[in-house]
């Protein structure tokens, strides 16, 4: 039906008769002359129609054209008098001959335009049409090339591309299940998978010496920018590896595939212990495009009879470059954004090291200047600098400051945004504490490796075992994360014993698993990495929705289809089920 697509023709092509089809984007109309933007999947191409050149038949026709009529165009293609240097067809335009009218349209609810004036839900409700805006069209378009690089990369090393199952066995760990009725096995039910863990492990046991797959994994959670109900995974698994071989060949994946997508060349990406990431940045998966880290102050303003810092296990700062131009306003500010975002800080301490050699501080009455430079040397700031500090226990002055650096950051364009700055985090905790419930837990998923130097504390103190874990951050985003798994059975039963399972239960849950290690089960490892945060990431962006085709709300629904949906009270019953919708 059409010689080019609408993203093609160039001045190359003058003279040529060709045939288009699209969508009508706009039409203006002078009277004697009438230009048409024909959109599709890869541009626009103008039509042009004049009294001169184009019958008056076609001429009636257009007056009944509106915008995404689909349209088949004939024409000849002629060189344009005021070309438009944003587009690729913008040298030349058509001289149209014949217009067919394919389809018409309703008039859409919104603009099918980049500067669109439909809200995000308008949008999401009329999906079909906001596909069509070249903004989400390129970013489906972007998705599709990263998936075909990733397959090409595993294919040429040696990884199966396997199927895992959707319908599975419900595990109460981690997030939540989405659960499936079975009408066959009456009272039973499936569970969509959260990730398809054990049958990767599975396979290395049945000999796959590499697996992966691109998958969709299922978490019943509260949604954010950068979740959704069903999200997709690059998921992999080796046998015969230790964490070094895994590192490895995914560091090359990521380099590679940011090469051949994106031209860029990154380097060797720096290696950062849990431990260490935490201390300088506040953040296990901290954004390093910028500096700012953090420094402890506590051999500074310890031993000084000063009860704040006495009292506290961490006192802790950061340094902000230059930052003593910020006004007592702009400083007030970040303190109220600290006490009321979602960290909800109690606030910060300041010192401003001002060009002209004095300094201002809000806490003047507990430290005099010659402290004020102790800290200054700490932090290897300079008069011009501004300090905020934090007092507290734990882990919470860390997270603060660590959240606040990247708050400054925002507001004082420190963030090189054209930048990709991959590194990985390892040497996790195995175990975590969860301060509401104060029940153990795995910092990852219990089918992680402790450190082998590690195994002999799992009797006596296993919170100090260290996971044999990384994961793979880049510009402050969780990309992927792995592990070398568990192959020894005994083990196996041993983590399950500290997390509080019983005999019993563990073997009800994974009792396929721990029988499947009895036989032979070579060490392994593997990582997964989030398909969607990946995609938007390479895209400069944060939200994943405009990534996935057809995405869900923040309140996990499909407004376009309307789901999810009640369903009969014939189908309830054929589920065994039955819903109280008083």
């Amino acid at each position: 039906m059409r010689t080019h697509n609408c993203g093609e023709l160039n001045i190359n092509n003058l003279n040529e008769t060709v045939t288009l089809c699209g969508w009508v984007q706009k039409v203006r109309n002078k009277g004697f002359m009438i230009w048409l933007d024909l959109r599709d999947q890869h541009g626009i191409t103008q039509i042009l129609f004049d009294h001169e050149r184009t019958s008056k038949k076609i001429f009636d026709k257009l007056n009944t054209i509106n915008r995404e009529y689909v349209l088949q165009i004939n024409g000849i293609v002629i060189e344009r008098i005021s070309k438009n240097n944003q587009i690729n067809t913008g040298e030349i335009e058509i001289l149209a001959q014949k217009i067919n009218i394919l389809n018409s349209s309703l008039t859409p609810p919104f603009t099918v335009e980049n500067k669109t004036d439909g809200g995000e839900e308008l949008r999401m409700k009329y999906r079909f049409l906001d596909i069509r805006r070249e903004e989400i069209s390129k970013n489906i378009q972007l998705r599709s090339k990263i998936n075909f690089e990733i397959r090409k990369f595993f294919n040429k090393n040696g990884f199966l591309d396997i199927e895992t199952p959707y319908l599975i066995k419900s595990t109460p760990e981690g997030a939540r299940d989405f659960i499936v009725p079975s009408r066959i096995n009456k009272g039973e039910f499936y569970a969509l998978p959260q990730s398809p863990q054990t049958f990767k492990q599975l396979l290395v046991i049945g000999g796959i010496d590499k697996y992966f797959q691109i998958v969709k994994c299922f978490r019943d959670e509260d949604l954010r920018s950068d979740r959704q109900p069903e999200f997709t995974q690059i998921d992999c698994e080796m046998s015969f590896v230790d964490q070094k071989d895994v590192m490895n060949i995914f560091e090359g994946f990521i380099k590679e595939l940011f090469f051949r997508v994106k031209n860029i060349k990154l380097n060797d990406f720096p290696i950062l212990s849990y431990e260490d990431a935490m201390k300088k940045y506040g953040s296990d998966k901290p954004d390093i495009r910028f500096d700012m880290q953090i420094h402890n102050l506590n051999g500074v303003l310890k031993n000084n009879k000063i009860e704040i810092f006495e009292n506290n296990d961490s006192n802790l700062c950061i340094c902000i470059k230059e930052g003593a131009k910020l006004s007592r306003n702009q400083i007030d500010d970040l303190n109220n954004w600290v006490k009321n975002s979602e960290i909800k800080g109690k606030g910060f301490m300041w010192i401003k090291y001002n060009h002209d050699g004095t300094i201002k501080s809000s806490i003047s009455k507990l430290i005099d200047n010659l402290k004020a430079n102790e800290i200054l040397k700490v932090c290897k700031g300079n008069f011009g600098d501004l300090i905020i500090l934090v007092s507290g226990n734990n882990k919470t002055p860390f997270i603060q400051l660590g959240s606040l650096r990247i708050e400054i950051a925002k507001r004082l364009d420190l963030i090189k945004t054209k930048e990709f700055c991959p590194l990985w985090i390892n040497d996790f905790p195995l175990f975590e504490l969860d301060e509401n419930t104060k029940k153990i837990s795995s910092m990852h998923h219990p089918f992680t490796s402790p450190k082998v130097e590690d195994i002999e504390l799992l009797d006596s103190t296993p919170e100090n075992v260290y996971a044999n874990s990384y994961d793979l951050v880049i510009n402050g985003v969780e990309i992927g994360g792995g592990s070398i798994r568990i192959h020894d059975s005994k083990i196996q039963k041993k983590i399950f014993e500290i997390l509080g399972f019983s005999k019993k239960d563990y073997l009800n849950q994974f009792g396929f698993l721990i029988e499947a290690l009895e036989y032979g089960a070579p060490p392994h490892g593997g990582i997964a990495f989030g398909l969607d945060r990946l995609v938007a990431l390479m895209a400069n962006k944060q939200a994943i929705r405009d990534f996935i085709a057809f995405p869900k709300n923040n309140s996990g629904k499909d407004i376009m289809i309307e789901s999810p949906n009640k369903i009969s009270d014939d189908q309830l019953n054929e589920l065994n089920l039955s819903i109280n919708n008083e």
